[in-house]
């Protein structure tokens, strides 16, 4: 690979907004793997996204497939929701009082989810995550924690043990907050699992894990495995929480466990609830959530918690992907552009793995397997970055980061595939060239 990446010379504007941006917030940036550490350069600052589009402060467009990391399913400025917010904004952006869309959206989502018979709303996944930690230990009286390395669940200091380096932005290695209450496992390893609750099962307050992570690429479980994490932590007394921030609602109607007819205790959610808005929850069954207050004894409390306008955007959100044929749709198109970037790479003597699970894309430039983090990690960042920067350059906006997942929105189409697929031609042609 030769030279700098395109982006680091030909976008002024961003170049200079983000050198602005460092004089004011950490390394210039709200969330560390936007700073495009893992592909190198400066990174492209946003102005205005439009269906599966996004533009930035050079005027330059893309075919967007970060969509926010998750959230906007529908794509950009989705006509419906944003109606929803203006209306909403227009009543007032926060009460600090209960509001009738706080109950509308709580019952779309407990009619979604069979194990979900009430739902708290919080602010973000990462809240979601340390509530019902909190919630899980409250239950049961105990303090131990199972989760897998690669899954991350947010900043919580118990949950950072190798948290996936794409959503920390970081190699895992450098990330601080580990806990000796804290196990983590490899993923898809059921020996591991096994010998876990063997040695610590009357310590577990909950295991915790994303169905089908997203934040080390996507990496789906393997046939029997999460049925296992349900018989081991019913054995033991423990919770079952799965963490499906990023897959609920967006791998189908009633999300992973949905997919894999798999009931767990206490799920977490964020991301499409919110259409875009910061938003997160946590539900499960009656019984564990009742232990909350004012009810209960596990106190958690947010001041802007289930506002108005976040409401509003989950359910103008949640109306149109509970339209019929929505996921086939959906999964249509994600399926369509996962075989054409397969048939690319295998056209340029690329060795690559795609995974796809319902519109979640994984891409891993690797020969081998990938079932969990270490395996993940093992794949050529180089030649993700090289391929990130190539894509740039042609107006295609992948995550700068080889641990994200590929997003797409029911706004994508035949054009933004063809054009896509193109674009992955020309880049792995550029690419092969320069090395």
């Amino acid at each position: 690979m030769t030279g700098e990446p395109a982006n680091r010379h030909d976008l002024p504007a961003s170049r200079e907004a983000y050198r602005e941006a460092c004089r004011h917030i950490p390394g210039g940036v709200n969330s560390p793997v936007r700073a495009f550490g893992a592909v190198g350069g400066h990174p492209v600052f946003i102005e205005k996204g439009i269906g599966a589009w996004v533009t930035d402060l050079d005027g330059r467009k893309y075919i967007d497939y970060v969509a926010s990391y998750g959230p906007l399913i529908l794509g950009h400025a989705h006509p419906t929701v944003e109606a929803a917010v203006m209306a909403a904004a227009t009543r007032g952006l926060s009460f600090g009082a209960p509001t009738i869309g706080e109950t509308d959206l709580a019952r779309r989502v407990t009619s979604a989810f069979r194990s979900i018979e009430k739902v708290r709303f919080v602010n973000s996944g990462t809240e979601a995550a340390l509530s019902a930690i909190r919630l899980a230990r409250g239950v049961t009286g105990r303090q131990g924690l199972v989760k897998f390395a690669g899954c991350y669940h947010g900043h919580v200091d118990a949950l950072l043990s190798a948290a996936g380096s794409g959503a920390a932005g970081l190699d895992s290695d450098s990330v601080r907050g580990e806990s000796s209450s804290t196990s983590v496992l490899p993923f898809n390893n059921p020996e591991a699992v096994r010998e876990t609750f063997r040695n610590r099962g009357g310590e577990i307050a909950a295991l915790i894990v994303e169905p089908i992570p997203c934040n080390m690429g996507v990496v789906p479980p393997r046939e029997g495995f999460l049925e296992l994490l349900r018989e081991v932590t019913e054995e033991a007394g423990a919770l079952l929480i799965f963490d499906e921030v990023i897959t609920g609602f967006r791998v189908g109607p009633a999300g992973a466990q949905g997919l894999f007819d798999i009931d767990p205790d206490i799920t977490l959610l964020g991301k499409v609830i919110g259409g875009g808005m910061p938003v997160g929850a946590y539900g499960g069954r009656a019984e564990i959530l009742d232990r909350l207050a004012p009810q209960g004894d596990v106190y958690q409390a947010g001041t802007l918690s289930g506002n108005p306008v976040a409401m509003a955007a989950g359910k103008a959100t949640l109306d149109e992907v509970s339209a019929d044929g929505f996921f086939d749709r959906l999964e249509e198109t994600a399926s369509a552009l996962a075989d054409r970037l397969a048939s690319v790479f295998q056209e340029a003597g690329w060795p690559a793995v795609i995974h796809r699970v319902g519109s979640l894309i994984g891409l891993f430039f690797t020969q081998g397997e990938v079932k969990d983090f270490e395996e993940a990690r093992a794949a050529s960042g180089d030649r993700y970055a090289e391929f990130f920067n190539q894509m740039l350059e042609r107006g295609v906006y992948l995550a700068p980061s080889p641990m994200e997942a590929i997003f797409i929105s029911s706004a994508h189409g035949q054009e933004e595939i063809e054009k896509t697929t193109e674009a992955a031609r020309e880049s792995c042609a550029a690419a092969s060239s320069d090395s």
